[in-house]
């Protein structure tokens, strides 16, 4: 046994990034992931950004472990195939906008009359029901709509701010695979599948509401203009870059005043206790960015963790690979790809003792496994070919244009 998830099957629907991401979660973890993508072009990723042998490095990094076949859902022949391919499924993972799986007939009835105790999961922007439900849903929407871009902007009354990454994207694909281990937990007790949604607004929703909507907690108490706690982040200039340094203890603001031989600061009435440094954020942050200017972020690291400060320098991408934290933890591993040649990726996040997931091959070729899958799943080479000249399933697979 490979994995925690080994002998668990993944029809996988989805494109982009959030449905990936999830389904290659559960293809790191051993699951047996089909990716079922369109005829010529395949998933959208596939045609974007920096690319070596002609696959992408957001294609690579969101799809490895994963097997895949091409198919024209929209003929009888293609949908025919991917209902027989359910049959013997586990899990289900669409991620259509609302109403097109109903057209296409892969609804979850249609699935589940199929296969009755499959997993049946659907992502999407905003949910099945309401006036938003038929939007088509970006990262920047979902930050926008949900308060993030507000919430990165600092109060309600600065400039919303993007977080530079798609987070909803991430989260949300963090959110469905989460919830599918449940679900097949679910079904190990009770025998049951069942229908698990999740869309993309609630999953940042709930994620903002963990720590940045107390000021809408409390039913009867609203705060009804979200102030900003302080106009200064915790990045701090130094003479070569930046660092960030974070106290909230009185044993931490104390060491800090050492570290930064400011001894005088334990004086100050602003700053006595956690409460009165808090509500002074703005001139305790200046002060310790006005010392902090006067020296290298490497000496400021030092001087800091002398004292146990908790401190980090603010490293770019192309150091972080190198720092010898990340280093010393494994998260980064090489491998060597048939077309894209030798990658550097992070492994699967979570460790498991007993059942470690592994990166067990790269990113498939658009419809590389067509005949692998359709064969074990009972057609014979002569209904695989009748299927390749209807067009059902693509011409036989070659190797990735080199860029």
């Amino acid at each position: 046994m490979s994995g925690p998830l080994s002998g668990v099957q993944v029809i996988d629907l989805t494109r982009i990034i959030a449905g990936p991401y999830a389904t290659m979660m559960l293809a790191d973890q051993g699951a047996d992931v089909i990716k079922v993508e369109e005829l010529g072009s395949g998933d959208l990723v596939r045609q974007l950004g920096h690319r070596s042998g002609g696959i992408p490095a957001t294609f690579l990094n969101n799809n490895r472990n994963k097997r895949s076949i091409t198919l024209d859902l929209k003929s009888d022949a293609g949908r025919e195939v991917l209902l027989r391919l359910c049959e013997d499924a586990d899990v289900l993972v669409q991620n259509f906008r609302a109403g097109v799986v109903e057209r296409l007939g892969i609804d979850e009835a249609a699935v589940r009359a199929r296969s009755p105790n499959i997993i049946y999961v659907s992502m999407n922007g905003f949910g099945e029901i309401g006036p938003w439900c038929d939007k088509p849903a970006y990262d920047p929407i979902i930050q926008a709509l949900t308060g993030l871009a507000s919430v990165q902007g600092g109060s309600d009354k600065a400039r919303p701010r993007l977080v530079r990454t798609i987070l909803p994207d991430k989260l949300t694909g963090m959110t469905a695979a989460q919830a599918i281990s449940s679900a097949l937990y679910a079904r190990a007790q009770t025998g049951e599948g069942q229908h698990v949604k999740v869309s993309m607004t609630d999953s940042v929703l709930a994620f903002l509401w963990s720590s940045d909507y107390g000021s809408q907690t409390f039913v009867d108490r609203p705060v009804s203009v979200q102030k900003a706690a302080s106009f200064i982040d915790l990045i701090y200039e130094t003479a070569d870059g930046y660092m960030t340094v974070a106290v909230n203890s009185d044993k931490e603001w104390q060491a800090l005043t050492r570290a930064l031989d400011k001894s005088e600061w334990l004086e100050d009435s602003r700053f006595l206790t956690p409460t009165l440094r808090e509500a002074n954020i703005n001139d305790r942050l200046s002060l310790i960015q006005e010392v902090l200017k006067t020296r290298s972020t490497a000496a400021w690291v030092d001087c800091l963790e002398a004292e146990n400060v908790p401190c980090a320098p603010v490293l770019h991408r192309k150091d972080v690979i190198h720092h010898p934290q990340i280093v010393a933890s494994g998260i980064l591993v090489e491998t060597d790809h048939p077309e894209a040649g030798r990658l550097l990726q992070t492994r699967n996040a979570a460790r498991f003792d007993k059942t470690p997931a592994a990166i067990r091959w790269g990113a498939p070729r658009l419809g590389a496994h067509n005949d692998e899958v359709l064969g074990a799943a009972g057609y014979t080479e002569g209904e695989i070919d009748a299927l390749r000249r209807q067009g059902v399933i693509g011409e036989e697979p070659e190797a990735e244009a080199a860029e």
